[in-house]
């Protein structure tokens, strides 16, 4: 599911995200013998500051005489089916924003234009591997990166001094040993947490999962089977489970929305929590005193020195198949995806942008938003097909699986033999 994750990380980098509109749909074609042409943009809210899109727009429209651009700013709330309706119309928008995770279905629909002759000129050497994935299918690439974004881990900075902690954990073992020295450290404070890390935190898992070698489903022929009872996803598994009843108190039946984990961390009696950019903008805005009291470090490997793997959230931008306008939506594509506004999509936004090399050079050494930049560059994302969207939907048998665990309801073996099936079936249902 695709999930608003840079709404709010404008703030932790001490800037203001402000939202843009634009009414009326605009003719996709001006009357005969004009020549003028509109270009309708559709991107999300929240995705791209309104000053540097005015300035895009103002630039492109400068190099392209007798157009101009139609900005909208859509809701994430209801975008797949009114982009499901439009991509069906006789003009669609021409340039249009997509969930890193919604991408592949509307590949698959035939509603995107094939941009696989193009990367090169759009500077796909310098992409993040897993937003490059997203973008694909049937071995062509539909849509391009925009921006993403990951989890990492926010720590109380004033909590590990007092507790003896000289710096960030570099891997599970250790991690684990620092959250039993917070624990210890805090006795007195019942309420104390030494990580926020609830049961069904899902996308913690699939980098334990991941980090082990294993995978969430794997396709055989032409079916998607779920992956969850294989050795190495067993052992990811089993990672979260020994993090969570070392260090966490968490309830086993909830995820990370469930309070909302920015709420709990900001009330002061919890040392770590595994979040999104925004979700540490809410907790220090909730309680101004943590402004300088977080720091962020790598969700850590169970390989010593290493990262885990992280789930990479974000937008890829597409062209509809449709679009009257294929050219000019090209450049538009290729201007945003330049340098110059790569740049300032980071420095405004605090997103990673397409170009990861510059994610590096403008976020590397922020001291909370370097952290996700170090972790992007191990991201992956969930199975890349529009089936998998079914697994999410519903009653995710991720989240009953790591319940039915923590719980003691079912072994690790029995409940992830059954998760497996089920993810089988309901991707298979959605085929």
């Amino acid at each position: 599911m695709k999930r608003r994750y840079v709404a709010a990380v404008a703030a932790v980098a001490a800037l203001v995200i402000a939202g843009c509109s634009s009414s009326g749909s605009g003719s996709k074609q001006a009357s005969a013998g004009g020549g003028s042409k509109t270009l309708t943009v559709w991107l999300m809210d929240g995705s791209a500051p309104k000053q540097l899109v005015a300035d895009l727009n103002a630039e492109f429209q400068s190099a392209h005489a007798g157009t101009t651009v139609n900005y909208q700013v859509q809701q994430w709330n209801g975008i797949q089916d009114k982009l499901t309706t439009a991509l069906a119309g006789n003009a669609p928008p021409d340039v249009i924003e997509l969930g890193n995770t919604q991408s592949a279905k509307f590949a698959a629909s035939g509603g995107l234009l094939d941009l696989s002759g193009k990367v090169a000129d759009l500077g796909n050497q310098n992409w993040l591997k897993g937003m490059t994935e997203s973008g694909q299918w049937d071995g062509k690439q539909f849509a391009v990166p925009f921006y993403s974004a990951n989890r990492f881990v926010v720590y109380r900075t004033d909590l590990f001094r007092a507790a003896g902690i000289s710096g960030p954990p570099t891997s599970i073992d250790q991690w684990i040993q620092d959250g039993q020295k917070l624990a210890a450290a805090n006795r007195g404070n019942s309420k104390f947490i030494p990580l926020y890390l609830p049961g069904q935190a899902w996308y913690v898992l699939a980098s334990m999962i991941w980090d082990q070698g294993g995978d969430l489903a794997v396709k055989n022929g032409d079916k998607w089977q779920g992956a969850l009872d294989t050795p190495q996803a067993i052992a990811g598994i089993r990672a979260y489970e020994q993090i969570y009843k070392a260090i966490s108190r968490a309830p086993a039946d909830a995820d990370e929305a469930t309070p909302q984990q920015s709420e709990v961390f900001a009330k002061g009696s919890v040392g770590m929590m595994i979040a999104l950019p925004w979700e540490v903008n809410s907790a220090i805005g909730a309680n101004k005193d943590l402004k300088s009291k977080v720091g962020t470090f790598p969700i850590p490997s169970h390989s010593a020195g290493q990262t885990a793997p992280v789930f990479l959230g974000g937008s890829d931008l597409a062209i509809p198949a449709g679009s009257l306008n294929k050219d000019l939506a090209y450049d538009w594509v290729k201007l945003m995806l330049s340098e110059k506004y790569q740049t300032r999509l980071a420095k405004e936004n605090g997103a990673i942008p397409a170009s990861a090399n510059l994610g590096q050079t403008v976020l590397g050494n922020d001291p909370l938003l370097g952290s996700m930049v170090k972790s992007s560059a191990n991201g992956e994302i969930t199975p890349n097909d529009p089936s998998w969207a079914a697994v999410e939907t519903g009653q995710n048998p991720l989240k009953d699986m790591m319940t039915k665990i923590l719980s003691g309801k079912a072994s690790v073996d029995q409940a992830a033999k059954e998760a497996s099936a089920l993810i089988g079936q309901k991707m298979a249902s959605a085929s």
